[in-house]
């Protein structure tokens, strides 16, 4: 998808930010009384359709003003503050529409129209267990009428708000994995909300059950592990998220140490917000918050360089570019972001972690979404590309490894 850079500028995201300002808001009323009564934001998900934030990335040939990568994910960081779920939860949808670009031209014309008319895709491609690495359990059958998909998915981020639920599957004697997009409605599909982690609950991260789903072929697509900028695409969403989590800390250590008048005989004996011990500590917290959300803005540029025509990068060259910035920026802001959402009760008392306020969702949400892919297989593959020139790859498979019982 080629990235207008001429509109990519300073003023332009302000101007986007503007306009999407009100929306963030009214969406992050409430945020913490829906996690503490696992209210999940339909609601919310609709704000988003009818805004427009949810087509940002419809190229102009059918009918979108296309934002830059760059733009995209900083708009995701402030949903993020706003809400990190609802940020979360949109991950599956803004890969399927760069999917999407990928396809050929009458795969675009079926799909990019429903994107603009605010149809949201979400996710099935993850099995709980009993998968090979590189295979799925979950199939597509050719029967005498017509495909079918018949299987059991976990983890499906987003499917629960969908329209459509892009899944993963396998059909024997077909070589590699396809994409079959089907209606998240349609008989035989049952999405549960079952989603137990700590972290992240409103995110509908759970099971997907398909039962013998009619699936028309123009709608099953081959999977390709290439050099595209898929994977990198995928991994940023949650790199971005985490920075909206990290800000969220970042703002809510400020209020309370704005407001707080209770002190402690061992510190300075002046109000918080003028205790330079204090006031440091919040500085630090900033610090990390602002690191990792320029490693993140600065990854999601490489994105925009990868597509950018006027430097001539081949399909290789362009992916490189924009995995390995991923691949660096994966390894350093989990930490970053981790480190603010622990140190914020340091700047406060006991009453900080009253579950009635619910400040410690700011850790569980990042270290949530920190587990998705783990940081060391990260550090391990940049470490070999810069020693031995290996080339990164990216993920996107998760399955039994070999020798597994």
């Amino acid at each position: 998808m080629t990235t207008i850079t001429a509109a990519n500028t300073e003023s332009r995201f302000q101007e986007l930010l503007e306009h999407f300002s009100s929306v963030f808001s009214r969406i992050a009323q409430g945020a913490t009384e829906r996690e503490q009564q696992r209210i999940l934001p339909f609601e919310q998900v609709q704000w988003l359709r009818e805004s427009g934030f949810t087509s940002l990335r419809v190229p102009a040939s059918h009918g979108g003003s296309p934002i830059s990568h760059e733009h995209l994910f900083r708009l995701l960081i402030e949903l993020a503050v706003a809400d990190s779920n609802v940020a979360h939860l949109l991950r599956s949808h803004f890969s399927f529409v760069e999917t999407i670009a990928l396809q050929p031209e009458d795969f675009q014309n079926l799909w990019f129209p429903r994107v603009l008319a605010g149809e949201i895709f979400g996710n099935a491609a993850t099995e709980r267990g009993g998968n090979a690495l590189g295979t799925t359990n979950t199939k597509l059958v050719k029967t005498a009428e017509s495909w079918v998909l018949r299987g059991e998915k976990y983890y499906t981020t987003g499917s629960i708000f969908a329209d459509w639920v892009v899944v993963m599957a396998t059909t024997d004697s077909v070589e590699g994995r396809q994409y079959a997009i089907i209606d998240r409605h349609a008989e035989g599909v049952e999405i549960l909300d079952d989603w137990d982690g700590f972290g992240q609950p409103l995110t509908g991260t759970g099971t997907a059950i398909f039962t013998d789903v009619a699936v028309e072929e123009k709608n099953i697509i081959q999977r390709k592990v290439a050099s595209t900028l898929e994977p990198a695409f995928f991994q940023l969403c949650l790199l971005a998220v985490l920075v909206g989590i990290g800000k969220g800390a970042r703002n809510a250590a400020a209020e309370i140490v704005a407001t707080r008048t209770r002190t402690f005989n061992t510190g300075s004996g002046a109000l918080f917000k003028d205790d330079a011990q204090i006031q440091e500590l919040v500085g630090r917290l900033a610090a990390n918050v602002f690191a990792a959300e320029s490693v993140v803005v600065t990854a999601a540029r490489d994105l925009d360089a990868a597509l950018d025509e006027s430097l001539g990068l081949d399909s290789e060259a362009a992916y490189l570019r924009a995995e390995l910035a991923v691949q660096q920026a994966h390894v350093v802001t989990p930490k970053l972001v981790l480190d603010a959402t622990s140190e914020m009760f340091d700047v406060t008392g006991a009453s900080a972690v009253s579950t009635s306020k619910s400040l410690d969702r700011y850790w569980r949400n990042a270290r949530t979404v920190a587990t998705h892919n783990p940081v060391a297989f990260k550090a391990r593959s940049v470490g070999d590309y810069f020693i031995n020139g290996t080339i990164p790859t990216g993920l996107n498979s998760i399955g039994e490894a070999k020798g597994a019982k």
